[in-house]
């Protein structure tokens, strides 16, 4: 069966307590602790942040599901789902070990149920979390960026993203696993980007990747032969772009079927005018202020947008 890319409907999750993660901190090195917008004035700003985006979105024609982070645990990153779960065209749902252990928390068995009673098909939940005994982590669409087409996960090792729970993925869900290392400077060093989707994202027809952060030239060039040949347009992006999450974007689907490209406002503006120009002859472009969530949170739009490409009944929203 050939999967669809790109998907009209989306899980979102908004935010009860969101805040500055030092356990996430550690490997991610996108993180600020801004203290003018953190404890409650920070959750106050995201979550003004949260809801412009997702009327932006529902405005484009996108179906958005919001689901209501709990007050009970504190779930700091509550509001990047995608790290968690997965929806899948066969009726699947994924479940992921997660590096944090205050993240665990976020998984959620209502969510699926609650997609169920809107007419969604979920038949099975396949549950990854066993290798958090072993200090393995997979994060989602986090740690894998998914050519649903072509059937490749790509995927940069990190502390978050480990060879034995990819595997494990692709063997469940018939995917080819293309590895790499993918490295930012920190400093005076080169350290793991701590998710793939902060450096690549694949649509049908573009892959904007960072190359210039795949240091190992044989990596370098089986992750070009494997975009080339599978009918991708690269499109390259620079390293200082990945600090304004250019990277981190999203093709989604407007209620007509027609591709629309979510991006940050901060990745937008990044973008150079040929950049923003290859897209716009393919999809228009939705962009939100998200400086807030990017900068405590360490992540962007496509990291709070979990995919739904579950079966649906007609006449379901």
């Amino acid at each position: 069966m050939i999967e669809q890319q790109t998907t009209n409907s989306i899980l979102m999750v908004s935010p009860a307590s969101f805040d500055y993660n030092e356990q996430t901190a550690a490997n991610n090195f996108y993180q600020k602790l801004d203290k003018s917008f953190s404890g409650h004035a920070g959750q106050q700003q995201a979550m003004r942040q949260f809801e412009d985006f997702v009327n932006k979105l529902c405005a484009s024609g996108i179906t958005v599901h919001v689901i209501d982070d709990l007050a009970e645990p504190v779930t700091p990153d509550a509001v990047f789902p995608n790290n968690w779960i997965s929806f899948h065209e066969d009726g699947r749902v994924v479940f992921y070990p997660m590096y944090a252990k205050n993240r665990r928390p976020e998984r959620r068995d209502d969510i699926p149920e609650y997609l169920r009673d809107k007419g969604y098909h979920f038949r099975e939940k396949v549950d990854l979390s066993f290798f958090e005994k072993d200090e393995i982590f997979l994060e989602g669409t986090g740690s894998m960026v998914l050519d649903r087409e072509n059937r490749i996960a790509y995927a940069a090792y990190s502390p978050r993203t480990h060879k034995r729970a990819l595997e494990e993925f692709c063997r469940r869900f018939n995917y080819r696993p293309m590895a790499f290392h993918a490295l930012q400077p920190v400093e005076k060093s080169r350290e793991a980007i701590y998710h793939t989707n902060v450096m690549m994202y694949v649509g049908k027809r573009f892959s904007f990747i960072c190359l210039d952060a795949i240091d190992d030239p044989n990596e370098k060039e089986s992750v070009i032969d494997s975009l080339s040949s599978s009918g991708k347009e690269i499109v390259p992006l620079a390293e200082t772009q990945l600090l304004d999450f250019a990277g981190n974007m999203l093709e989604v689907k407007d209620g007509n079927g027609r591709p629309v490209t979510v991006m940050s406002s901060a990745a937008y503006h990044s973008l150079s005018r040929e950049q923003r120009a290859k897209i716009e002859q393919y999809s228009p472009i939705v962009h939100s202020d998200l400086s807030v969530i990017e900068t405590l949170g360490g992540g962007s739009a496509r990291c709070m947008m979990a995919e739904i490409f579950l079966p649906q009944d007609a006449g379901h929203e």
